[in-house]
């Protein structure tokens, strides 16, 4: 599946860490963009108009909200605010009020101004990231790109804070850098570094003070653009992994994170949607579910196997079937030289053989009556008797439906088939 990744420029081009961005210096006209056709490699680079991205008619569409214009919060949620109710979301408004509460004292702007994200599989009962944007240019952000046909799945952030396990909380001062890498992005004019402090990612202008109060450890994993690798060389003494900014957001994009809530989701079966859309795609063509997508085709391929051979042996064994009647009728009727129909032809054969020795038949009036007199009991005696075709009409045998019912399963052991038709009770031998 197809993947844009549409880089959302900064409201005014300075870094606001506490969310107090200023969505008044208006919308721009063009967007850095990313496209991915496998979710593995970068396809395409550039910067366009949002009329001239790319479409991707069968794909997603994620926007990426910069590290400059994010400020990361860890709170703890009163229990039971995150509680659902019968595949309902929680309440948004009371969680927004909640959010705006805890957040009112850490906040330079005012909360009605901001936007807040919860992090990916919250709980109330743990500590949570929360990241806070400019709420107008946000919006005002995603519906320029949805006037112009860019309808927006989802919206990462570009450097997500760590998880639990790797925060910087945690009582061992180098799990604060476990499974995380300093980041030097930039131009050589305006170099940039991100790094996580407490978990969560910080911005600074790269300088020889900015290296020493991010204090970074030496044997951290260092990570920087090609256009200023050698200024991160030199500033962090030290040989850095070169990594192009489209593999940087193609790698954030697929993140856990959704910075689309509260009012940005239209209802939570939306958000339900897009989930399992993401989840049906990611494991359409996500990496990591290669060996599981090879697994599956293998399985099918292994049953569609196995229902063939199924199959053939039980063509064959209709086959043989077939093959042993047709045996026994051109062994019973040496005369039958093409079998067609062998149960049908053995008994048109048994019949003319009936006839030339002159025995009965079971179908015979004499046997019809002879075997309804002792399986059928009638109180009354026969007003009338007519036997036409192998079938026999009483009438005058005074039995009920429910006495009929009874005997029923009786004549149809000895080929017989009865039924009640109107003042007659009509009895026919079954075809051989």
């Amino acid at each position: 599946m197809s993947t844009l990744i549409v880089k959302l420029p900064s409201p005014n081009g300075t870094m606001p860490p506490d969310g107090s961005a200023n969505a008044s210096a208006g919308l721009p006209m063009s967007y850095d963009f990313v496209l991915s056709h496998d979710g593995r490699n970068v396809a395409s680079q550039s910067r366009a108009s949002a009329q001239l991205l790319p479409r991707v008619p069968n794909g997603e569409v994620v926007a990426l909200v910069g590290a400059e214009c994010l400020s990361w919060h860890r709170v703890t949620l009163p229990r039971g605010t995150l509680a659902r109710q019968m595949l309902q979301e929680p309440n948004p408004a009371r969680l927004r009020a909640i959010l705006e509460g805890l957040l009112e004292d850490h906040l330079l702007d005012d909360p009605a101004r901001l936007h807040f994200a919860l992090g990916p599989e919250a709980r109330d009962d743990a500590p949570v990231w929360v990241g806070v944007c400019d709420r107008a240019w946000l919006h005002g952000m995603v519906q320029a790109l949805e006037q112009q046909q860019v309808q927006v799945a989802r919206i990462a952030p570009e450097f997500a804070p760590l998880d639990a396990g790797a925060a910087a909380e945690a009582a061992d001062p180098a799990l604060a850098h476990a499974g995380s890498s300093l980041q030097v992005l930039g131009t050589p004019d305006a170099p940039q570094m991100v790094f996580p402090r407490n978990g969560a990612p910080q911005i600074l202008p790269l300088s020889a003070a900015a290296v020493v109060l991010a204090a970074w450890p030496s044997d951290a994993a260092v990570v920087a653009e090609p256009a200023v690798a050698a200024l991160a060389e030199g500033l962090f003494n030290r040989r850095v992994s070169l990594q192009q900014v489209g593999q940087r957001w193609l790698a954030a994009s697929q993140s856990n994170w959704d910075l689309a809530q509260f009012d940005l989701v239209n209802s939570s079966s939306s958000r339900t949607f897009k989930q399992i859309r993401k989840g049906m795609a990611s494991l359409a063509w996500a990496p990591r579910w290669r060996a599981a997508r090879w697994a599956l085709v293998a399985l099918a391929v292994a049953n569609l196997a196995g229902l063939n051979a199924w199959a053939w042996a039980q063509t064959q064994s209709v086959q043989a079937k077939r093959a042993a009647i047709d045996a026994v009728l051109t062994s019973t009727f040496p005369q039958v030289k093409v079998v067609v129909d062998a149960p049908l032809q053995m008994a048109r054969e048994v019949a003319l053989l009936r006839q030339a020795t002159g025995g009965a038949s079971s179908s015979d009036f004499d046997q019809l009556l002879t075997t309804i007199s002792a399986n059928v009991p009638m109180d009354k005696a026969y007003t009338a008797i007519e036997y036409a075709a192998n079938e026999i009409r009483i009438k005058g045998h005074g039995l009920s439906p429910a006495q009929l019912d009874a005997v029923r399963p009786v004549l149809a052991g000895k080929g017989l088939q009865a039924q009640l038709d109107a003042d007659f009770l009509r009895v026919q031998a079954t075809a051989p």
